[in-house]
């Protein structure tokens, strides 16, 4: 995002959209009670550009909320694919994505990243109305693909603009309030979803899709308002390339900017691999809510099942809540690192807690696993935070877009392991299996925080020596 601006005002609201060319925005009182809470939990949204993306989160990600609610219904009640054909389309649409989140970064470091960030945003609204469309398995999976393919280009974009356009100490915060955004709008548009799955007819899940793919649209007239300013990226030094070359030729030029783009790579920096890889480790997380834990209270505990969407209400309640407050300063990597060795051992507690519900009285076994789910929201929330200051300061700045993107495929392969992973092992070896994912959710976090404190000496050490 632009120029950090300080966010120091506390009128406590979300200020009204004012143009980015108007100068200083005009402070007024958002209305609604969505505005005012949203309000009072993000503080005053003063940047230009960080409102632009709010507003475009908070519109298209309803969108998105739609699409989780209904699309694996859609596939099997209204297309009536196979639970096997709807798995592949999830699978192949995932798999897509780590491949476009590298590649979105890739062009973000070599277009300007304002229109690839339109541009990919309305391929993936379009592809989301194609889903209303879809009659078969070609079609659908067709259709999955597109849309895992654009959607986390687009992610790539975004957070290459994110790492140009605010200064380090606010693009974590500006990250933390997309975040937030996000969960409210994504739970907004899992209610609306939720009509198509009460009346239950063709024509309800199709006209929740268009409406799904049109808010993404939408959303464009937003991200059309951002300014020139977040596509400024640094550049190689020619200079010091004529230098090495001994040459003005142009062949020789091009050759040693593209020796030098190399030295940029990210596939050369095993540190940044090295922190990706535990990233998506700890990433799996997202897994044991989404998966181990529903079956686990099914299969394992006398918690009754409704338990399931408190769950969901409560990590929605406490990331909405906390994620911007317990991200500022992550920008530290003392305090990234600090953020991350807590949410190992939060972690690692809760799937102690999730596994001694088994055999408990109902009772019991709900207080005990919801003392689990609040130590694990907590434990995503700072895993979040110091991922993205660490995944934002360790970045070579001339490859910010390349980078980012390697950090986003890193996540999504992540994401991708961990159904099998973290129910696999849970549900295979019951009690034993929480205690290998307590461990792995332990090293990982470490580790984490083990490259951000070498990180912090070695930054110290070096402005020591200037």
């Amino acid at each position: 995002m632009p120029p950090a601006s300080s966010h120091s005002s506390d009128t406590g609201v979300l200020p009204a959209e004012a143009s980015v060319d108007a100068g200083a925005p005009v402070q007024r009182p958002a209305h609604g009670l969505l505005a005012r809470t949203l309000g009072r939990i993000l503080g005053p949204v003063t940047d230009p550009v960080l409102r632009i993306l709010v507003t475009a989160t908070l519109i298209g990600r309803v969108g998105r909320g739609i699409v989780l609610t209904v699309s694996v219904l859609y596939f099997t009640l209204i297309v009536g694919l196979s639970a096997g054909e709807v798995a592949i389309i999830l699978s192949a649409s995932s798999a897509a994505g780590v491949v476009a989140s590298f590649g979105g970064g890739w062009l973000a470091d070599r277009l300007p990243a304002r229109p690839l960030l339109f541009a990919f945003t309305a391929l993936d609204g379009l592809g989301i109305l194609g889903y209303a469309a879809a009659s078969d398995f070609v079609a659908a999976l067709t259709v999955g693909l597109a849309v895992g393919t654009f959607g986390q280009a687009a992610n790539s974009a975004r957070m290459a603009i994110l790492a140009r356009a605010f200064a380090p100490e606010t693009r974590v915060h500006a990250r933390a309030v997309l975040r937030t955004v996000t969960n409210v709008s994504i739970a907004v548009g899992s209610g609306i979803g939720a009509i198509a799955l009460a009346i239950g007819t063709p024509d309800a899940y199709r006209i929740l899709l268009v409406v799904a793919g049109l808010a993404y649209l939408l959303a464009l007239v937003r991200l059309v308002r951002l300014p020139a300013s977040v596509d400024l990226r640094p550049e190689a030094p020619v200079g010091e390339i004529r230098t090495a070359t001994g040459s003005i030729d142009a062949v020789a030029n091009r050759r040693a900017l593209r020796r030098a783009a190399a030295a940029h790579s990210p596939f050369r920096d095993p540190r940044y691999l090295l922190l990706t890889a535990l990233t998506a480790v700890f990433g799996m997380q997202f897994g044991v809510g989404e998966l181990a834990v529903p079956l686990w209270i099914t299969n394992e505990t006398d918690a009754p099942v409704v338990l399931v969407a408190v769950l969901g209400f409560i990590n929605t309640a406490i990331v909405v809540c906390f994620q911007v407050p317990l991200s500022r300063g992550t920008h530290d990597l003392r305090v990234a690192g600090r953020v991350s060795g807590i949410a190992a051992w939060l972690m690692a507690g809760a799937c102690a807690v999730y596994a001694t519900a088994a055999g408990l009285p109902a009772w019991f076994a709900a207080a005990v696993i919801v003392l689990a789910a609040i130590a694990h929201a907590f434990a995503e929330v700072l895993s979040q935070a110091g991922g993205w200051g660490l995944g934002f300061e360790l970045a070579d700045p001339v490859r910010v877009g390349t980078y980012q993107g390697v950090f986003g495929a890193g996540f999504s392969i992540g994401a991708m392991a961990a159904p099998l992973v973290v129910a696999g092992t849970t549900e295979s070896l019951g009690t034993l299996g929480w205690g290998i994912l307590a461990a792995v959710f332990l090293a990982a976090g470490l580790g984490t925080r083990a490259i951000a404190r070498r990180a912090a000496r070695t930054a110290r050490t070096a402005t020591a020596g200037s």
